[in-house]
């Protein structure tokens, strides 16, 4: 079943980076009150998610803080060192919440899993967007394979 407006989050402890090391984070817990963007993409260091994803929400962070958003977070199949490095090669410094779904677990549970086993990727996260509030799924944008527009920082912002 893939996640839809009005489901609430799967039950998933993921890991990010702290200041003493790895960390879990539950993501229920991170997203339980005011409102929370979550951008998920195929994986740290790709193309697309370096060149287009990952810097547009750098961009925009204060925009979504001006219209009301606690926080942003970064989803994706990698490694909670990887997101570590990745963040520190693009600057993030604490604009936006790098989250490793390492073994895919929140991707499978929310039916948002990409199957990238023909270019060795295996198991990978779609590229999606969603607008989370008080725990609830208010917006999802989630892409057509290739894709690149409604997970976009402008797009999301612009719904809003």
């Amino acid at each position: 079943m893939t996640l839809k407006v009005g489901d609430a989050l799967p039950d998933v402890v993921l890991k990010a980076m702290g200041d003493a090391g790895p960390k879990d984070i539950a993501i229920k817990d991170l997203c339980n009150s005011g409102t929370t963007v979550i951008f998920a993409l195929p994986g740290a260091y790709t193309p697309q998610c370096s060149a287009r994803h990952l810097p547009g929400f750098l961009e925009h962070a204060a925009d979504f803080n001006a219209k009301g958003v606690d926080r942003i977070a970064c989803l994706s199949v990698n490694d909670v060192f990887v997101m570590d490095a990745w963040a520190k090669h693009n600057h993030v410094d604490g604009k936006v919440l790098m989250l490793a779904d390492g073994n895919a677990e929140f991707t499978r549970l929310a039916g948002l899993a990409l199957d990238a086993r023909g270019f060795g990727m295996g198991v990978r996260s779609q590229r999606y967007a969603m607008v989370i509030k008080n725990g609830t799924v208010t917006q999802i944008f989630v892409e057509e394979p290739g894709a690149f527009e409604v997970s976009a920082a402008a797009h999301v912002l612009s719904k809003l």
